[in-house]
């Protein structure tokens, strides 16, 4: 881990330090990673993210490698072998979501061309730079993931409300989100693939 400065909400967990150093508000562009994260998000809502990131594998197995055609055509037999899963979050209604939610982005991707176009067409396909000093200036949504996750509802998607929406852009990197002390602010503030 090294003396590095870094955000104090990873910890010294060594998984959260690395998702903190190598993933946290890194653009993602990639729509399979992006399916990735808003499946991962879903299944968080009112959990704590190193709950989720411990089991980040398990969803992999289950959820077909995030791969957004196979999970879309899952049905209730998948739901049930899901629910039955003890390597992930057993709630039906988040499981049932996750399928929901691969629909609905198949169909965005569809009318986008992809969904990384239709996702980051929200911040003109650059990422958000704050410069927070303190992890109280840190919001835990912004009127910007008010607007997507209205958007997204409109659209089908559940699981995704403004919190949720905003936990996700953090992750994908359509905000940088890491204090200005951290190493990482630094490092990722040029950073708009």
């Amino acid at each position: 881990m090294g003396d590095r400065q870094r955000c104090a909400w990873c910890g010294t967990d060594l998984l959260y330090v690395r998702y903190h150093d190598e993933e946290w508000g890194v653009p993602v562009r990639d729509d399979r990673k992006l399916f990735e994260f808003l499946v991962l998000e879903g299944a968080q809502a009112g959990l704590s993210w190193i709950t989720i990131l411990r089991r980040r594998e398990n969803y992999r197995a289950a959820f077909a490698g995030f791969d957004v055609q196979k999970v879309a055509e899952f049905g209730e037999g998948d739901v049930t072998r899901l629910v039955n899963d003890a390597g992930i979050i057993r709630n039906k209604a988040k499981i049932e979501s996750a399928v929901k939610n691969a629909r609905a982005f198949l169909k965005v991707a569809e009318e986008y061309g992809s969904f990384d176009a239709y996702l980051w067409g929200f911040v003109d396909g650059k990422p958000i730079v704050n410069h927070w000093k303190d992890p109280s200036q840190i919001p835990a949504v912004a009127p910007l993931a008010e607007k997507i996750s209205k958007d997204m509802k409109k659209r089908g998607f559940s699981f995704f409300g403004p919190t949720v929406c905003y936990a996700h852009m953090q992750a994908t990197g359509m905000v940088n989100d890491h204090l200005t002390s951290c190493f990482r602010h630094g490092e990722l503030s040029g950073i708009s693939h």
